[in-house]
């Protein structure tokens, strides 16, 4: 036990080293704090946009439904968000261009340029924020999980611990920070994945005689619909939407299109960014498959915690410490960005002091990010359903501000109403569902509410068109 907590301990301290010699100044300005004055190269944009996307859910999560739902998951996650990258060349060189242009900082800074209301960017800032909470809570559920199973500290004061060491880290570095401990978190957690898969095949004599066992103890999880029979084709489909639509509207990966050096770096990111998510996504759904060899009779949310079962029980105690820091590094460097982009959010656009603020707005900024720690802290200490059941719902809010998005960087001519219509009827249709007041039928919810937002946005944009031309 004490072998594990020093590693930990030393994983911890080495995070936070990094975070506090690529810090920003205490006095920075915005720029600086929140996008790390717009000079992210190839490898570092890269890097922070793989770990920022790649969270508790991608280790988790990924490793619960695999052992659920089997390799009918695998393609929706590999496929589907390496689809996704397309969506960053065609929203992300626009955003960056203009941000560039006219100084932006946070996605709804663009939305209130694009579209000049008020009222739009703010309910664009809150329907950000709102669906973000949930996913940033997600990183303390899993920081929880994974110290409970591996040196026994209590659910919440692990999930505790962790925030405590990414609020800091995140406080005193701001987006450069961030950068740099999200491209060393996540080379880590490929590593350290691919050694808990080498660990778990070996384990049971080798990845061929571990599938073959699997295979004839549960040949439904080489197959679709899957273990659950979930992945038909109308939620493949539907996943596939889901990651293309939503993915780019993660604040957290929004506002990192304005810190792109320039538009050769956004390339390079959208080429590289499918293989990494093929790769990384691998390692989790097949961990979680083999993990039916070793715990056959997990449940519901109890199977997202066989990655951390699995490493204790078949490794010693420094590497198990070593491969549950790739879940530490796969969560810590997706909150610390949630928690500097939505502090951002918060203290520009819902609660603004100056549209010229300085060094204060880096100062009201690190107060926010203290506050959304806890608010994000609070809703981890009970989760209500699996990892991928409240990612899936989250997502879905998000994505109904694709079209608010793409149709203001691309029309010549736009009209905040049509904006406004698009986002309440896609959250409308999103509450609809999550209330149960409408059956989704053979697709997710994201579906329906990414029709009502686009019908709705394009119904009154050609509305106001034909008024206009009378």
């Amino acid at each position: 036990m004490a072998v594990r907590i020093a590693v930990l301990a030393g994983y911890f301290l080495l995070v936070l080293v990094i975070g506090l010699l690529a810090r920003s100044r205490w006095r920075a300005t915005p720029e600086s704090f929140f996008l790390a004055d717009r000079g992210l190269g190839t490898l570092v944009l890269l890097g922070t946009m793989v770990a920022t996307n790649f969270s508790a859910f991608t280790v988790f999560g990924a490793s619960g439904a695999g052992y659920r739902d089997g390799y009918a998951f695998f393609p929706i996650m590999g496929f589907g968000t390496g689809f996704m990258a397309v969506t960053f060349w065609i929203l992300g060189c626009r955003i960056r261009e203009t941000g560039r242009a006219l100084n932006l900082v946070t996605p709804p800074d663009l939305i209130l340029h694009l579209y000049r209301s008020r009222a739009v960017s703010t309910l664009f800032a809150v329907v950000m924020v709102i669906f973000t909470l949930p996913y940033l809570a997600l990183q303390p559920m899993a920081a929880g999980y994974v110290l409970e199973s591996l040196v026994g500290l209590p659910y919440p004061w692990g999930a505790v611990l962790v925030t405590g060491v990414i609020t800091l880290y995140t406080l005193r570095g701001g987006m450069r920070a961030v950068a740099w401990t999200d491209v060393f978190q996540g080379l880590l957690m490929v590593i350290l994945l691919a050694v808990s898969l080498a660990l778990v095949s070996g384990h049971h004599g080798g990845f061929v005689s571990a599938s073959r066992k699997v295979l004839a103890l549960s040949p439904e999880l080489f197959s679709r619909p899957g273990g659950e029979g979930t992945y038909t084709v109308g939620i493949w489909f539907s996943y596939m939407l889901l990651w293309f639509l939503c993915d780019p509207m993660f604040p957290q990966l929004f506002q990192r299109f304005y810190a792109a050096r320039d538009d050769r770096v956004i390339a390079g990111g959208m080429i590289c960014y499918p293989l990494v998510c093929t790769v990384v996504f691998f390692l989790p759904v097949t961990i979680g498959i083999l993990g039916r060899l070793s715990f056959p009779d997990l449940a519901g949310k109890e199977a997202d915690r066989i990655l951390p079962l699995l490493i204790s029980s078949i490794s010693g105690d420094a590497m198990a410490a070593l491969v549950m820091a790739a879940g530490l590094a796969a969560l810590m460097s997706t909150m610390d960005s949630q928690l500097l982009t939505l502090s951002s959010i918060v203290t520009r656009d819902l609660f603004p002091k100056d549209p010229h603020q300085g060094s204060g707005g880096a100062l009201r900024g690190r107060i926010a990010v203290i506050c959304l720690s806890a608010a994000g802290l609070a809703l981890a200490l009970k989760p209500p359903a699996t990892i991928l059941q409240i990612a899936t719902q989250t997502f879905t809010g998000l994505a109904v501000l694709f079209p608010t998005v793409i149709f203001g960087l691309y029309l010549k001519r736009r009209f905040a109403a049509s904006a406004l219509v698009s986002i309440l009827a896609g959250e409308a249709a999103v509450a609809a569902f999550f209330f149960g007041l409408i059956p989704p039928g053979p697709f997710l919810p994201v579906v329906w509410a990414a029709g009502a937002s686009f019908g709705a946005y394009l119904i009154c944009h050609i509305s106001l068109l034909r008024r206009e031309n009378v």
